[in-house]
C-alpha cells in the first residue's frame, strides 16, 4: 500500500503541480481551506501532510497544533511563499518536521517528503517499545542509557515478535525479569497472559503439579484436579526463573514438552497440546550450570536458541543515575513527598558504589533514601552504601579463592564479610546486598560458605 500524502493549500494550480509530482509514488488527497481540512479528521490518517501557511480561512500554524492532536503520528511539512527563520522556528515548536519555502525543486520536495514517510515510519516501529518501557518503568525519563543495554533492547525489539525460546543470564538484581516482560509486552501474545515460576521457591514435591498441573489423588494431599502453569500461560509466555535451580528429572520432563508441544499432567493417562513462548532466566552461568550437573546440556540447547546476557550495574554505570531518578519519582510520589532529587554529593556516591546487589538493591535503597531524607533533595548522609561498602572491603592479603572465576571470587567475598557485618543474620545480609532470601540461600550453599 502507497504512502498518503495530504495538500492543503487555496491554490488549484499548486494542489495540481503537487499531486503530478508526487502523485507517481504515493496517493494524494486534497483540501483547499481550514475547512475543508478539518473534515479530513474524519478520514484514516495521512502520512505526510503539506500545509499552506495562508488560508482563506485560517492560519496553517495554528492548524498545526489540531493536526498533531488528531493524527500524533503524521509528519507536517509546512509550504510558504513569504518564508523566515522565526516563521520556520514557530512551525517547528508546533509540531512541523520540515519548512519548505515557494517555489521550491521537485528534487527538493520529493526528498522532503520521502524524508518525512521514513520518519513516520521509524516512528511506528518504536512506538510500542516507547510505550513498553513507559509504562514498566513509570516514567519516561530513559532507563537503558548505557551503550550495553541499549544492545539489550533492540535485541529485545528483533526477537520478541518470535516463539523462539529466550534464555537470559545475568547476576541476581540485574533485571531479567523485566527484560522477560518486555519481550512479553512487544509480543503478539502481549493479550495474553505472561505467567512466572521461581524454580528457586518450590519444594521438588510441588514443582511438577505447579508446572504440569495434576488429577485428582495423583499423589498424598492432590484432593482435586490442579491446572498447572503451562496451561495458565497458554496463548501468552511463561517464565521458567533461576531454571538451573529445577530438579534434574524435571527438566527432563520439560524438556519432552517442548519437544512434542505437549503436556501431561501429574497422574494423569492423557496430555493436551500447549501453546505458550518459554522464557527461562537463570543467575548461574550456564557453563558452571551444566558442568556442576544443575543444568541439563540438551535442555539448555533447547532453551538458548536466543541468550540475552544482562551486565552487573557495575559494569554499565551509565543507567544508575536514570535507574535512581526512576525509582525516586516513584517512591517519592507514593510516600506524597516533595523530594525532587539528588545533592551532588549523593550522585557521587550513588555513581561510585559497585552494587552487588545490582538494580535490585538501588532500588531498595532509594526506597529507603525516600522515607528518611527530610529536605527537598536526597544527600549522601541519607544513603546507607558507606558503611556497607567498608564493612565489605576485603582485609589487606586477602586472597579470593581460586575455585572460582574472579567475579564469582568477589562475589564470594562480598558475602562473606556481609555476613560478618550482620553476624550471621542472612536476612538482614539479604536485605544489604538487595537479593531475595532464597538466591542468598543458594550463593552461599553453592559457594560453599559456612555461616
Amino acid at each position: 500500500m502507497n504512502a498518503k500524502v495530504l495538500i492543503v493549500d487555496d491554490e488549484k494550480d499548486l494542489r495540481d503541480l503537487l499531486a503530478a509530482v508526487l502523485g507517481e509514488y504515493y496517493d494524494i488527497a486534497q483540501a483547499d481551506s481550514g475547512a475543508a481540512l478539518l473534515k479530513c479528521f474524519s478520514q484514516d490518517a495521512p502520512d505526510v501532510v503539506l500545509l499552506d501557511v495562508k488560508l482563506p480561512d485560517a492560519h496553517g500554524l495554528d492548524l498545526l497544533p489540531q493536526i498533531k492532536k488528531r493524527w500524533p503520528d503524521t509528519e507536517v511539512i509546512v509550504l510558504t511563499g513569504h518564508g523566515t527563520i522565526t516563521m520556520a522556528v514557530e512551525a517547528m515548536s508546533r509540531g512541523a518536521c520540515n519548512f519548505l519555502s515557494k517555489p521550491f525543486e521537485n528534487e527538493k520536495l520529493l526528498a522532503d517528503v520521502k524524508c518525512a514517510i521514513k520518519s513516520k515510519q521509524d516512528g511506528e516501529e518504536n512506538v510500542s517499545l516507547r510505550r513498553a518501557l513507559e509504562t514498566m518503568s513509570g516514567t519516561a525519563s530513559p532507563i537503558f542509557r548505557s551503550a550495553t543495554m541499549q544492545e539489550v533492547v533492540r535485541t529485545v525489539e528483533r526477537i520478541a515478535r518470535s516463539d523462539v525460546p529466550l534464555l537470559i543470564t545475568g547476576e541476581s538484581g540485574t533485571g531479567k525479569e523485566v527484560i522477560a516482560d518486555l519481550v512479553h509486552t512487544l509480543s503478539p501474545r502481549s493479550k495474553n497472559k505472561i505467567i512466572k515460576i521461581n524454580c528457586a521457591a518450590l519444594p521438588r514435591e510441588l514443582i511438577e503439579s505447579e508446572l504440569f498441573g495434576s488429577v485428582k489423588g495423583a499423589f498424598t494431599g492432590a484432593h482435586a484436579d490442579r491446572e498447572g502453569l503451562f496451561r495458565q500461560a497458554e496463548g501468552g509466555t511463561l517464565l521458567l526463573d533461576e531454571i538451573s535451580e529445577m530438579p534434574v528429572d524435571t527438566q527432563s520432563k520439560l524438556l519432552r514438552v517442548l519437544q512434542d508441544q505437549e503436556v501431561r499432567p501429574v497422574g494423569g493417562k492423557s496430555g493436551y497440546k500447549t501453546n505458550c513462548r518459554i522464557l527461562a532466566s537463570t543467575n548461574r552461568r550456564p557453563e558452571a550450570a551444566i558442568k556442576d550437573g544443575k543444568l541439563r546440556e540438551d535442555l539448555f540447547y533447547r532453551i538458548s536458541a536466543i541468550a540475552i546476557h544482562l551486565p552487573p550495574l557495575r559494569e554499565r554505570r551509565d543507567d544508575i543515575m536514570p535507574l535512581a531518578d526512576a525509582f525516586l519519582k516513584r517512591y517519592a510520589a507514593q510516600a506524597k513527598s516533595d523530594i525532587r532529587g539528588f545533592k551532588a554529593d549523593a550522585i557521587d556516591r550513588l555513581t561510585a558504589f559497585d552494587w552487588p546487589g545490582n538494580v535490585r538493591q538501588l532500588q531498595n535503597e532509594i526506597q529507603r533514601a525516600v522515607l528518611l531524607c527530610e529536605g527537598g533533595e536526597v544527600a549522601a548522609a541519607d544513603l546507607s552504601i558507606t558503611n556497607v561498602r567498608t564493612n565489605i572491603t576485603l582485609p589487606v592479603g586477602e586472597e579470593l579463592d581460586t575455585n572460582f572465576t574472579l567475579l564469582e571470587g568477589v562475589e564470594r567475598n562480598v558475602i562473606i564479610q556481609t555476613l560478618k557485618a550482620t553476624e550471621g543474620n542472612k536476612v538482614e545480609a539479604a536485605k544489604v546486598l538487595g537479593v531475595g532470601r532464597q538466591t542468598l540461600y543458594n550463593k552461599i550453599k553453592a559457594y560453599g560458605i559456612e555461616v
